[in-house]
């Protein structure tokens, strides 16, 4: 009995250290998972965010802003914290994370509002057909992680790629093998590097079309 209590009384006496050890970034991310969203406050914020990604989250066709609407919560929390921190690099997000949302609150209410609006997806002409190449190439480096579907997962902060504009999904690609994006570069670089423009290519392509309608 003494013996345990000594231990417990151990653990109590870490705690504090453990906290001190974790980042800023990480500390808002948790902060953020445990905070109970706001809908409406939620719908409020994002009107700061059309002028980009549009009324409806869907982020433009050349790939210069994602679609959002539909992404998974923990994503888009882990994204916003990202790009308050400087863990992520993209001047127009790192000023609107840090000007446009106050604590990790309003991030929790911003991402929970986007991760439960519909996710519309069309077909991304020219390339209109499910290229057999993109397929097989995403099912060997990207599904165990993202899933058959390019579902992501939401637990493991895995982002939902199906119907992702090509031009977005291209861009982070090569992003992971040149290192500007250095989270990506650590976890997909190793299994991108040894792919050529074109093979890229295919598997944003055959992404941007999962799901799609005509």
């Amino acid at each position: 009995m003494k013996r345990e209590f000594r231990r417990t009384a151990w653990l109590f006496m870490l705690l504090p250290f453990v906290a001190a050890a974790a980042s800023p970034a990480q500390s808002e991310y948790q902060a953020a998972l445990g905070a109970k969203p706001d809908f409406e406050h939620g719908a409020e914020l994002f009107t700061q965010c059309v002028a980009c990604h549009g009324a409806e989250g869907l982020g433009l066709p050349d790939g210069s802003t994602p679609k959002i609407a539909g992404q998974h919560f923990r994503v888009l929390v882990k994204q916003l914290v990202d790009f308050r921190y400087g863990k992520r690099w993209d001047p127009r997000m790192e000023q609107r994370a840090n000007s446009h949302l106050g604590a990790f609150k309003d991030i929790a209410d911003v991402s929970s509002y986007l991760s439960q609006q519909p996710g519309k997806s069309q077909r991304n002409a020219p390339e209109r057909n499910l290229d057999e190449t993109g397929a097989a190439l995403y099912s060997a480096s990207c599904a165990s992680c993202h899933g058959t579907e390019g579902e992501g997962n939401d637990a493991g902060a895995v982002p939902l790629l199906t119907g992702q504009h090509p031009e977005y999904v291209l861009r982070q690609l090569q992003s992971a093998v040149d290192g500007r994006r250095p989270a990506l570069k650590q976890l997909h670089g190793p299994r991108v590097k040894g792919l050529d423009a074109d093979q890229l290519r295919a598997i944003s392509n055959y992404l941007s079309n999962l799901g799609s309608t005509d």
